[in-house]
């Protein structure tokens, strides 16, 4: 069925062959969930402390708030490790995501399927995607409603897939949530930026209530090399915002 539903939003336009590369709707339908250890998907080190399983348990519901500075940075860190050790990412409604920030921040372009333009059928993309893909990320074009929000998450639950949310979602397990970001690199009104600093606090609900905060050093994990002038940094530079498109389906669909 996950073969079938793939094939069929690769044959429609609505994902692009290329960016799913050679194999994945072969692959994706031979996708199987592990118990164990095997359920979880593994972070890079900073993003491990902000979630209670110390990685991306399948099933579960991960939101990434928008709107905020370093928030897309954030969200491709989080799929980023996944997507290396090889497993397969589907972004569903983020038309900003650009794909040379993704490679940057250690995305394999080749495992990751985007459909930037979903129109009222993001719900029914992303169900298609959690049923062959390991992670989906969705943007929802509009409030979703508590009916449609638990029937993606069974879904997710059902096959074993992680659902990312960037932005507004109720129920989900943890939120991250950029809190500032400092810029390194220019010194002196020369030089590069090379690198930032974001903080992240992550809340939810069970394993999740007691919040947690960590700082994310992107691209690279580590923090900026020292220099003569390490205090020279531009700070709040926000992330490029994203443009929401009206669901006119989405009353009907919550």
């Amino acid at each position: 069925m996950s073969v079938t539903a793939l094939t069929r939003l690769v044959e429609h336009g609505l994902v692009d062959r290329g960016t799913i590369g050679q194999g994945v709707v072969a692959r994706a339908g031979e996708r199987l969930a592990g118990t164990g250890a095997d359920r979880l998907f593994p972070l890079r080190d900073q993003l491990r402390e902000l979630l209670p399983w110390h990685g991306l348990r399948r099933g579960a519901i991960v939101a990434v708030a928008s709107g905020t500075p370093g928030a897309t940075s954030v969200l491709l860190a989080l799929i980023a490790e996944p997507v290396r050790t090889g497993s397969w990412c589907g972004v569903v409604g983020v038309p900003a995501l650009g794909t040379a920030a993704a490679a940057e921040l250690g995305v394999d372009l080749g495992r990751l399927a985007l459909v930037p333009d979903p129109g009222t059928e993001w719900a029914t993309v992303t169900a298609a995607l959690l049923d062959g893909l390991d992670i989906v990320v969705v943007q929802p074009s509009g409030p979703v409603g508590p009916q449609l929000a638990r029937r993606l998450a069974a879904r997710a639950r059902q096959r074993g897939s992680v659902l990312v949310p960037y932005g507004e979602w109720d129920g989900a397990d943890v939120v991250l949530r950029t809190t500032g970001q400092v810029w390194h690199g220019l010194g002196m009104g020369r030089g590069r930026l090379r690198s930032r600093e974001v903080n992240v606090v992550s809340y939810g609900r069970g394993a999740a209530v007691r919040p947690r905060k960590a700082v994310v050093w992107l691209p690279a994990g580590d923090p900026a090399p020292t220099g003569p002038d390490p205090a020279a940094v531009v700070q709040g530079t926000a992330a490029v915002p994203l443009t929401l498109v009206a669901d006119p389906a989405m009353d009907e669909a919550s």
